[in-house]
């Protein structure tokens, strides 16, 4: 019986929590006061530490719980901040206001100054006293050490030379001239030039077509050989097709010294070499013998043919009668506004949604992805701050106003198709009413074997911008760079060229607060400054300078021929 009531104990002992190590032999009627000792204080500081473990387990998992869900949040957060941020720095964007000259307000400037400008009862510029500027010019040599025969001196060629003339008008126009220096470099008989089809300009013209052959062959006659025709033993080498000549690739600006030393044997091998294509295939700096022949080619033997030179002494002639109030002088411009280039350059103007579509669309069409490359980055601003933009007809007319030029001057535009010519032309035809272009001046009867000729349409505007008083260039590229050159050559080295500085023409016309008055007196000095550059340097002039646009001293002794007049080489007699 104790056993069990021991066993009994010892159970109730332990399921009460007491330890089993008690000596006694029967359970206390009532727990004693020692019990609460060491032993005991040691059972409660387990049970607080247990109760206290529970709690930060308890907190920890709540912890935890809230690290995993701060976790999947803190990314929400992070987003949610960036754009908050990139919303409010979006709102700063806005508020900063674009770089100056950056964007195109012309047309909002032009609206405010309208009135102005139609008000303007200011004494006008006198086209007769416009160029100032004058540089006193050496005395005029004549051209005895250009000696004919070109390098060798021997007057027997020793092959032909071939080459095809590439790119538009003017790009052709180097080709030949270069021709005709090479051919006298190499002694050899020079094939005439054949003007190769362009994908741009679409010309199907052959040399005759462009330029008088007659003149052409007879004017270098004693300096360089020109035939129309291979030997028929050279072409039946060939099969009689001169497609079938091998090309030679010359590099890009080659001095004298690479035809000669890499050019030259090829040629006295075969007896023939055919180099395509011919632009910028020799060098500007050149012994001064075939320096001169650059010049005769360019400034005496490339006369137009028989249709162009009559139709366009014939528009020449109409511009001087619609000019009477002026003194029978008028102004050109040449306006770079077509579609294509409107495309390529990038710029943005006032057309908005529409216009991006258009261009984006003709850049698409006419360049195949060249403009959505990962490489291009397109900055309209920039290129408009850096005077890239082609001006517009408004922009131009503004200008000339600014000048002084009033609304009964003559104005000649050569240009192609305006891009969205009725809307843009606008404001330019409100500024100068006596706006003329070819196909104003000429009869539909006149200009019908022109039509989809674009060398034949560019050789018109290139003759009445050549007999202008004032030339204006908004853009640059060959035909500005020809023509003022060829005026320099006739007008005693002085190119009559108004240059636009554009970067700060730009600049001035996104200024909605800008006075008429403060305008004009800005453009005055343009034109002041115009007047200084365009006249040449002679005594700084270089070999190194192209003779296309800066014609002296090389050209100068062409000048000192008994039979020289102004316009004798390009409309057949003087004006």
């Amino acid at each position: 019986m104790k056993t069990k009531t021991h066993h009994s104990s010892l159970c109730t002992k332990s399921c009460n929590g007491y330890s089993s190590e008690s000596s006694s032999s029967s359970p206390p009627s009532s727990p004693r006061r020692s019990s609460r000792g060491p032993y005991y204080r040691r059972r409660q500081r387990s049970k607080i530490h247990l109760q206290a473990h529970n709690r930060e387990s308890f907190f920890s998992s709540i912890l935890l719980r809230c690290n995993v869900r701060i976790f999947l949040l803190l990314p929400l957060f992070y987003f949610s901040g960036l754009l908050m941020c990139v919303g409010t720095f979006s709102v700063l964007l806005r508020s900063i206001p674009p770089v100056p000259g950056s964007l195109y307000q012309s047309h909002e400037v032009f609206l405010k100054l309208w009135p102005d400008i139609r008000s303007d009862n200011a004494s006008a510029i006198e086209l007769s006293s416009i160029w100032k500027y004058r540089r006193r010019l050496p005395e005029l040599k004549n051209c005895s050490n250009a000696t004919p025969g070109g390098r060798f001196g021997s007057r027997l060629p020793i092959g032909y030379l071939i080459v095809e003339a590439n790119g538009g008008l003017n790009q052709q126009r180097s080709s030949i001239c270069n021709a005709v220096a090479v051919a006298g470099l190499l002694n050899a008989v020079l094939f005439i030039p054949q003007l190769q089809f362009h994908s741009v300009w679409k010309d199907p013209s052959g040399f005759g077509d462009i330029y008088d052959e007659d003149h052409f062959i007879t004017t270098l006659r004693g300096y360089v050989s020109v035939v129309r025709e291979l030997p028929e033993a050279l072409m039946e080498t060939y099969d009689n097709n001169i497609s079938n000549i091998p090309i030679f690739k010359a590099k890009a600006w080659s001095p004298a010294s690479y035809y000669l030393g890499e050019v030259y044997p090829i040629l006295q091998k075969q007896g023939v070499i055919r180099i395509t294509p011919f632009a910028n295939r020799l060098a500007m700096e050149v012994p001064s013998n075939i320096q001169f022949l650059r010049c005769l080619a360019n400034y005496e033997a490339l006369g137009f043919s028989a249709p162009i030179a009559k139709l366009a002494k014939e528009l020449v002639n109409r511009m001087i009668k619609q000019s009477s109030m002026t003194g029978g002088k008028y102004v050109s411009i040449h306006l770079r506004f077509e579609e294509d280039m409107v495309a390529f350059s990038c710029c943005v103007y006032d057309g908005g949604r529409n216009e991006k579509l258009e261009m984006d669309s003709v850049r698409e069409k006419g360049w195949r992805g060249k403009f959505k490359s990962k490489n291009r980055v397109i900055e309209p601003g920039l290129n408009r701050i850096n005077g890239k933009c082609p001006l517009t007809p408004l922009e131009v007319g503004m200008m000339l106003r600014g000048m002084g030029f009033d609304n009964n001057t003559s104005i000649y535009l050569a240009s192609g198709k305006i891009y969205q010519a009725e809307r843009n032309l606008a404001p330019l035809l409100k500024m100068f009413p006596l706006l003329q272009t070819k196909e104003s001046l000429a009869t539909r009867e006149e200009l019908g074997s022109f039509e989809g000729y674009s060398s034949k349409l560019a050789a018109l505007d290139y003759t009445v911008c050549l007999f202008s008083e004032v030339f204006v260039t908004t853009q640059g590229g060959n035909f500005p760079h020809f023509l003022m050159g060829h005026r320099r050559f006739l007008y005693d080295g002085h190119a009559k060229t108004i240059k636009p500085d554009k970067q700060k023409l730009v600049f001035l016309l996104q200024d909605t607060n800008i006075s008429w008055k403060a305008f004009k007196d800005h453009m005055r000095l343009m034109l002041k400054e115009s007047d200084r550059v365009t006249v040449t340097k002679i005594k700084k002039a270089s070999r190194r300078s192209s003779i296309y646009s800066n014609p002296l001293p090389e050209c100068w002794c062409l000048r000192a021929s008994p039979n020289f007049t102004v316009g004798s080489h390009i409309l057949g007699q003087q004006l």
